[in-house]
């Protein structure tokens, strides 16, 4: 499980920026700027974790007992929240309503891992969401041109068996990509330049956290 410091952010979109040796790095810029809305401690809750929220939901799309906790912990209703475990000592830097800065989780050339919900694509077949080949385009080959082909056996098993690769929902899901490079923090507007593609459309929430499967996954103190 990633216990590595992170933050949520909202994708602005793509940009490109210019390395001292002239070499060009494509980039995606994400619009931090998350509030601590909760806490979860080994004490009371057998974990340590931070709730995390993004964005101000608006007043007439609040439930009165949502508004209510809000008020008495002193910030605002966040458009969304997410849980994000962490390390007890990271834990206790904040309180809540502090706001989680990016110069003080990330550092230009940390390795993260990003996380987003990707573009919903509608019911595919299996040319575009699997990249199948297809059937012939000869010799009589007609409605099967883009067709999966044989999908089970007749007699043993008698079934379609579970996990046949076939036309269905593709895109709208939790997608993550390790191991992104950071390549440069604009702290004055809480903007995190992570190099190459995210995924997910503009606007979508992001989770960007330290990666756990190789090195400098965390920030060097």
């Amino acid at each position: 499980m990633n216990k590595h410091p992170g933050i949520l952010g909202k994708k602005l979109g793509t940009t490109q920026i210019f390395l001292d040796d002239g070499t060009v790095v494509p980039c995606t810029v994400i619009q931090a700027g998350c509030i601590v809305v909760g806490k979860r401690t080994q004490e009371k809750d057998g974990y340590d974790a931070l709730i995390l929220g993004l964005g101000e939901k608006k007043s007439k799309r609040t439930n009165k007992s949502v508004k209510v906790a809000a008020e008495k912990l002193g910030v605002k209703v966040p458009m969304v929240t997410r849980e994000l475990r962490a390390t007890a000592d990271h834990v206790a830097k904040y309180e809540i309503g502090a706001v989680v800065k990016v110069e003080e989780v990330f550092e230009v050339g940390q390795k993260v891992d990003v996380q987003s919900k990707s573009r919903g694509r509608g019911f595919q077949g299996v040319v575009r969401r699997y990249h199948f080949k297809g059937l012939n385009m000869t010799h009589g080959t007609h409605e099967w041109r883009r067709h999966g082909g044989s999908i089970g056996t007749n007699m043993t098993p008698g079934r379609v068996l579970p996990g046949i690769r076939m036309p269905g929902q593709m895109g709208n899901k939790f997608v993550s990509v390790l191991n992104q490079k950071v390549a440069k923090l604009i702290p004055d507007q809480q903007l995190v330049l992570i190099e190459g593609n995210v995924p997910g459309t503009l606007n979508s929430i992001v989770r960007i956290q330290g990666a756990v499967k190789k090195s400098g996954g965390k920030k060097k103190s």
